[in-house]
């Protein structure tokens, strides 16, 4: 079991709080699955209805499905989805999405995101719902002109999350029309430093999947997990890839580039309930309990049970 690290900024009396909620969301081992949905509102309905697109994705009920019986730490959303389905799914540990923009505004020198509203309304929302809210999420684009505001901003919400016992993670990608290529392990690693000095417990930043060496991409990478120090670095998951190629790459995160762990939307959401289903808990056994390529890839291409429900075969939070 990994023992958390327990930021100074969390008071003496949410940190029995906080160690429940990183112990929840890590299934306590210090890494970290997160699903992400908030897609709904930065790509459109264009990751969600289409050519190679499951039908059902076009329904958003559809996180909630795979959020609710796969085997994940966190469901990264915004409030007001979770408000809409969060009564029929109480079992799902949530991270709310705090800021969010679309993709219709294409000026990367003027890239904003402004927070929605302050994590005081999520500590509101989690007491009045009873929901299982184990933290908030911020995203921040880096080398535009709205860098500031968006750092400073981001500053206050992991600060105050952990002053109410919450995980913060933020979302970190260099956009610039001066940057040539986003995904460059270098740039990666300022970003992930960047995190660090926030304080913020897990970042999520780019991979160069497209890089044809993979056991060199994946020991390159080396470069930002060093950069985060304490903070634990999370990789996207990027386009719907096939899922032998994404459980390949991903157990070389994990093993030699030292991530922490993943999150995905498009390579979960985007495939039948039961695919889903069977790809999450591949990349589970990796990720939460280091089995080998192989063994991942064995329980991705096993049916499941068919006499029991999804949910209760994997028993979901088993502490």
């Amino acid at each position: 079991m990994s023992v958390p690290l327990i930021p100074l900024s969390v008071p003496k009396n949410q940190r029995a709080r906080f160690r429940r909620h990183f112990q929840q969301a890590t299934r306590k081992t210090g890494r970290l699955i997160l699903f992400a949905g908030d897609q709904k509102v930065e790509h459109l309905n264009a990751d969600f209805y289409g050519r190679g697109i499951a039908p059902e994705d076009a329904n958003p009920e559809h996180l909630f499905k795979i959020a609710s019986q796969a085997e994940i730490g966190v469901f990264a959303t915004h409030l007001g989805l979770i408000d809409r389905y969060g009564q029929s799914y109480k079992n799902i540990p949530y991270l709310v999405k705090l800021n969010g923009r679309t993709n219709l505004f294409t000026d990367k020198e003027e890239l904003d995101s402004r927070a929605w509203f302050p994590v005081e309304t999520v500590i509101d929302f989690k007491n009045q719902s009873r929901l299982n809210i184990v933290g908030v999420g911020y995203t921040i684009y880096l080398g535009g002109r709205r860098e500031s505001r968006m750092l400073k901003e981001a500053a206050r919400v992991i600060y105050e999350a952990h002053q109410n016992g919450l995980l913060a993670v933020v979302w970190i990608y260099p956009r610039s029309s001066k940057i040539k290529n986003e995904s460059d392990i270098h740039l990666t690693a300022g970003a992930a430093g960047v995190a660090a000095a926030l304080g913020a417990d897990f970042v999520k930043v780019h991979y160069p999947y497209d890089n044809k060496n993979a056991l060199k991409t994946a020991t390159d990478f080396q470069e930002v997990t060093a950069a985060a120090g304490k903070t634990g670095v999370i990789c996207v998951g990027g386009s719907k890839q096939s899922a032998l190629d994404l459980i390949k790459t991903v157990h070389l995160q994990i093993n030699k580039g030292q991530s922490r762990g993943l999150a995905l939307g498009r390579n979960l959401h985007q495939r039948p309930l039961e695919e889903a289903i069977r790809l999450s808990r591949a990349l589970s056994a990796i990720i939460y309990k280091n089995k080998t390529e192989a063994e991942a890839i064995k329980l991705y291409k096993t049916p499941l049970p068919r006499r029991h429900p999804v949910a209760k075969f994997l028993n979901f939070f088993s502490f």
